[in-house]
């Protein structure tokens, strides 16, 4: 579960892993609408309310959302946090991006997440081709998705 898990700012050895693979099917409670995900370039980020860390990357991720999105990258921050927890904390710290409830960490389970705020760049036929921390995510990854 996110909310048992430490924030870190390194990547866990299993997400390590990831890269190359595809990104495992889960659904995933959306606050507000449902964007259509299949056959989109995805920025998909672990996260949390309490996280120190998560908070200070949502700025850059906000960036991200505003820059690319007219190119098709979808931002979609995930939490296991109740959707009531996500709206109040929104009220504090706007996040324009797409957020959504992994609901008992089932996603950033299979995806091996150990620590958060943790993100996967995953290109349109849904392989994920970069992982990290999301402050760490340059416009040269970006662009290689979107080509």
């Amino acid at each position: 579960m996110l909310a048992a898990m430490v924030a870190i700012f390194g990547s866990s050895p299993a997400a390590a892993e990831m890269v190359g693979q595809k990104l495992p099917s889960s659904t995933l409670n959306f606050v507000g609408t449902k964007p259509e995900m299949e056959g989109q370039p995805l920025l998909l980020e672990f996260w949390a309310t309490w996280c120190a860390p998560c908070r200070e990357s949502i700025p850059h991720l906000n960036e991200i959302h505003a820059k690319y999105k007219d190119r098709g990258l979808l931002v979609v921050g995930a939490t296991d946090e109740p959707n009531a927890v996500i709206r109040k904390f929104q009220k504090e710290l706007p996040m324009d991006y797409h957020v959504a409830t992994d609901t008992g960490g089932r996603l950033n389970e299979k995806l091996g997440v150990s620590g958060i705020p943790h993100a996967f760049l995953v290109n349109k036929s849904g392989e994920i081709v970069w992982q990290g921390h999301p402050n760490r995510l340059t416009d040269e990854d970006i662009e290689k998705i979107l080509e």
